[in-house]
């Protein structure tokens, strides 16, 4: 029989006459529809490092689309489906609405793409290749069994803030070869609270996925009020250390604009949502989830600006 969700639309429609039978299930379990702010949030860090200017003329961009690449497909990619091996979802997950049932070989495809990914990113400096190794250690704890943290509250953010949130952006950063600096530093570790705020969002759509499975995720322990506070003083701590990375590079005040545009951008979408949580649908949790991404993609433009020029 076949699976409904193959026929949900023209682009899966087309995926699946292109890649019949379960062929393109593989593809949608990489969840592609996130690449592309995935992809935004990794090159940022390579941009940091040569600098603006330099890379739109052309400076290395055969590195930065290995780096990315690698970083994007394989390692995000193949966590991402890794996850949907073990999670056994039924409604929507973050980047894939209605998924399809995860194709038979899937783990081995995931595992397989991680592999690969790490194998190619010795090709690029140590120091990549290193981060790389270290946050393929923590994918596979973060989803296989006996360890699962992303059913542990507290481990699953912990490793979340420091994976998507310092640790993306520091890899691309780290293929240039450049040594890391104080500002630069400091901006990238500012993704770290930035990410906690932003995870917590991620899983309040899904309240009733988490308790059928019985994951204790962090959204579920604090509770919806909890999590949204949490979120407001994690995203107000991240633009502090934006703050005191602009003062120590001596940013202009066009730069401090668009750290305050920002800043703007998640209250706009934090404050009412906090303020309307309790008669708020899943639906609209989810929407909710989807601005905070998009305040996330505004974040990233405004740093490029203030210490990428």
């Amino acid at each position: 029989m076949t699976d409904p969700a193959h026929a949900r639309n023209l682009f899966r429609r087309a995926g699946y006459r292109l890649l019949p039978g379960d062929g393109f299930s593989y593809v949608l379990h990489l969840r592609p529809a996130e690449w592309p702010i995935m992809a935004a949030h990794t090159l940022l860090g390579f941009i940091l490092a040569v600098g603006l200017v330099p890379f739109v003329h052309g400076a290395r961009w055969q590195v930065a689309a290995l780096a990315v690449g690698l970083w994007v497909v394989c390692l995000n990619g193949g966590t991402l489906a890794l996850n949907s091996v073990f999670d056994e979802d039924e409604g929507d997950i973050g980047y894939l609405r209605a998924p399809p049932r995860p194709p038979a070989r899937l783990l081995e495809f995931s595992l397989g793409l991680l592999i690969v990914g790490q194998a190619l990113a010795f090709l690029l400096p140590r120091a990549y290749a290193g981060v790389y190794a270290l946050c393929f250690v923590m994918s596979l704890a973060y989803s296989v069994p006996p360890f699962r943290f992303k059913a542990v509250a507290g481990v699953d953010w912990v490793i979340n803030m420091w994976g998507f949130g310092a640790f993306t952006p520091y890899a691309a950063w780290a293929a240039t070869g450049r040594p890391l600096d104080l500002v630069h530093g400091l901006a990238m570790v500012a993704f770290c609270p930035l990410f906690a705020g932003f995870y917590p969002l991620t899983q309040i759509y899904q309240f009733d996925e988490d308790r059928r499975r019985g994951d204790r995720t962090l959204a579920l322990i604090l509770g919806l009020r909890l999590s949204l506070l949490v979120a407001i003083a994690m995203v107000l701590l991240a633009f502090l250390l934006f703050a005191i990375a602009a003062w120590r590079s001596y940013a202009s005040w066009r730069q401090w604009l668009g750290v305050a545009v920002a800043l703007g951008g998640w209250l706009w979408v934090l404050v009412p949502w906090y303020r309307r949580r309790a008669a708020m649908t899943p639906a609209q949790h989810q929407r909710g989830f989807y601005a905070a991404l998009a305040a996330w993609a505004v974040t990233d433009v405004a740093v490029l600006f203030a210490f990428g020029l």
